[in-house]
C-alpha cells in the first residue's frame, strides 16, 4: 500500500495525515504537539513562532505515523503542505533562519501597511493587490528592515511558513502564486509579481523565492531532510497552499459561486470568484486560489473572518449552568424561530475586519426579563452567529461574488441544525457537510499534479459526504429574525461612525 502524506501546520498544533494513493481514503490523522505550541510576545500586539520548533514537530509527527501504523518510508508517494498564513520566515544565504517568525495574528506592522495604502494609492492597491498592504507579510518585511536593519542586511530570502517547511525537506527555496498573494505580493493586473510594491518598500526582488505551480513536483526531500524527518530521499512535494485556500481545496470549492465556510472560535466564509473587483477590500481580503493560473480566467479566493463566531457559543457555556453543547443545542430546540424577540450580536472577540476593523463589542438585545430565559438565549446565540455568516455572504455578493452552493466541515457550529439551516434558508442555497480536515485534503491533493479534478471530486464525495442542509420553507419567520437583528446592527455601526 502507497500513501500520501499530508502536513497542516497551525499556530497551535501540526497536523499530519495518511492517505491511500489509490482511492483517496484517510488512514489517520496525528497531532503534535499533543498540547498547544508556544507563541511568543515581546510586545503587546507581538506574535512569533520558532521555525525550527514547527520542523521538528512535523518530523515527530511523521515518525508517529510511520511507528503507529508500520509505513515503511518508501511508501509515502508524495508531500502536500497546509500552513498558517501570512507569516514572514527570513533565511541568510547559508540557509540560517534569521529569527523568529512574525505570525499572521502579529499586528506590529499595521501603520506600515496603511501608510503604504495611502503613499502607493487606493486605486493602485485595489486594482492591483486586491488589496491593502494592511499588516500581510509585505509589511512584516517593511517592519524588520526598519527596526532590525542589521538583521535585514543579512537576508537572502523570505518565505512563508510551507515554504520554510519545503525548504526543510528539500534545501529548496520557492514559493507559490497563491502564497505570493497571500502576503500581498502579487500584481494581479499584470500577473506578476508586485515590483512597484516592493520599490515602496525599499525590498530588493532578488529576496522573492523562485516560483512554482501549486499542483506540481515543487522539490524532492534531500539526503539531510530525510535524516531529519523520516522519509525517503527523492519523495516529492506535490502541493502547498495556506490554511483557508486549502480548507476550501478540502471541501472541493474550486470554482466560482462555490463557497467553503468553517464555524469555529472564529467563523470564516472562502468564495471563490471569477471577479477581481475589490469594491468591498477594506471588509474582505482577496488572494489567488490555488487552481488560479496565469493563463486562464482568474480564479479569486474572497475571504471573510468573523472573530465573534464559535467564542460566543463558548461563552454561554461557560457562563450558563449547562454540561455540554448538546445540552445547549437541545435547550435552543425548544424554542420557536427568532427566539421571541431576543437577539444576539456576537462581535465580542476584538476587531471585526468586516466592519473595517472595527471593535463593537457582544450586544444581547430586547431581552424580556419576564419572558426570556437561558433557552432563548441558546437559540439567540446560534442565530446570531449564522446571521454574522449571512451578513458576510452579503458583502461578498456585493462584491460580485454569485453562491450557488455552500460546503463545511462536519464540526463546530455546522453539526448544529439551527445554525446551518438559518444560514441556508437567508442564503437560498444548501449547504453541503463534509467530514475532512485540512491535512487530508493536502493529502489528496498531492494527486492533483496530475490535473484530474474530476477524480478528485469524487474521493471526496465517495469518503467524507455527511449530509445536505436545505433551505427551510418557514423562511418568512427566518427573514423576520434576520431584520431584527440587522436593525439593531444597524443602530450600533451609526453609533460608532459617529
Amino acid at each position: 500500500m502507497n500513501y500520501y502524506l499530508g502536513l497542516d501546520l497551525g499556530s497551535s498544533s501540526v497536523k499530519a495525515s495518511l492517505v491511500e494513493v489509490t482511492n483517496g481514503k484517510s488512514i489517520a490523522v496525528v497531532q503534535q504537539p499533543k498540547k498547544e505550541m508556544c507563541i511568543t510576545a515581546h510586545k503587546n500586539g507581538w506574535a512569533e513562532q520558532s521555525p525550527e520548533d514547527w520542523w521538528q514537530h512535523i518530523c515527530k509527527a511523521i515518525n508517529e505515523l510511520k511507528s503507529t501504523f508500520n509505513i515503511e518510508s518508501n511508501q509515502i508517494q508524495g508531500i502536500g503542505i497546509s500552513y498558517q498564513m501570512h507569516g514572514l520566515v527570513l533565511i541568510d544565504n547559508k540557509g540560517n533562519v534569521l529569527r523568529d517568525s512574525i505570525i499572521w495574528c502579529d499586528s506590529r506592522a499595521v501603520t506600515i501597511g496603511n501608510d503604504a495604502f495611502a503613499a502607493i494609492g487606493e486605486e493602485q492597491c485595489k486594482t492591483q493587490l486586491l488589496n491593502s498592504p494592511a499588516n500581510f507579510t509585505a509589511s512584516k518585511l517593511k517592519w524588520v528592515k526598519e527596526n532590525e536593519p542589521e538583521l535585514y542586511d543579512k537576508v537572502d530570502k523570505f518565505m512563508l511558513p510551507g515554504d520554510y517547511i519545503a525548504y526543510k525537506f528539500s534545501g529548496n527555496i520557492n514559493t507559490t502564486i497563491s502564497g505570493l498573494s497571500e502576503g500581498i505580493f502579487w500584481d494581479f493586473k499584470n500577473n506578476e509579481v508586485a515590483d512597484f510594491l516592493l520599490t515602496h518598500y525599499g525590498i530588493n526582488p532578488s529576496m522573492v523565492p523562485e516560483i512554482v505551480d501549486t499542483f506540481s513536483q515543487q522539490s524532492f526531500v534531500n539526503e539531510k531532510g530525510a535524516k531529519e524527518c523520516g522519509l525517503a530521499v527523492g519523495t516529492p512535494i506535490l502541493y502547498r497552499a495556506g490554511d483557508q485556500p486549502n480548507n476550501a481545496l478540502s471541501l472541493n470549492v474550486f470554482n466560482p459561486g462555490e463557497v467553503a465556510a468553517t464555524g469555529g472560535t472564529s467563523g470564516v466564509v472562502y468564495a471563490v470568484s471569477a471577479n477581481l473587483s475589490s469594491k468591498e477590500s477594506d471588509r474582505i481580503n482577496n488572494f489567488a486560489h490555488v487552481n488560479y493560473a496565469k493563463e486562464a480566467s482568474p480564479k479569486i479566493g474572497k475571504l471573510l473572518c468573523i472573530n465573534g463566531a464559535g467564542i460566543q457559543y463558548r461563552w454561554l457555556l461557560n457562563n450558563l449552568q449547562v454540561e455540554s453543547y448538546a445540552e445547549m443545542n437541545d435547550l435552543a430546540n425548544q424554542i420557536a424561530i427568532g427566539s421571541a424577540g431576543l437577539s444576539i450580536l456576537p462581535f465580542g472577540n476584538g476587531a471585526e475586519r468586516v466592519f473595517s476593523n472595527k471593535e463593537i463589542g457582544t450586544r444581547i438585545v430586547n431581552i424580556n426579563l419576564n419572558k426570556h430565559h437561558k433557552a432563548h438565549l441558546c437559540r439567540a446565540a446560534l442565530e446570531g452567529i449564522a446571521f454574522s455568516f449571512v451578513y458576510g455572504m452579503e458583502v461578498l455578493m456585493n462584491d460580485g461574488v454569485q453562491p450557488k452552493l455552500m460546503r463545511a466541515g462536519n464540526d463546530n457550529l455546522f453539526r448544529s441544525e439551527i445554525f446551518s439551516t438559518t444560514i441556508a434558508t437567508l442564503t437560498n442555497q444548501d449547504i453541503e457537510i463534509y467530514n475532512t480536515t485540512g491535512a487530508i485534503g493536502a493529502a489528496r491533493a498531492c494527486n492533483l499534479h496530475k490535473g484530474d479534478f474530476d477524480a478528485f471530486a469524487k474521493v471526496i464525495l465517495e469518503n467524507d459526504y455527511v449530509m445536505t442542509y436545505h433551505p427551510s420553507k418557514e423562511k418568512e419567520a427566518y427573514q423576520k429574525a434576520y431584520e431584527i437583528w440587522k436593525s439593531e446592527l444597524t443602530l450600533i455601526l451609526e453609533k460608532n461612525n459617529k
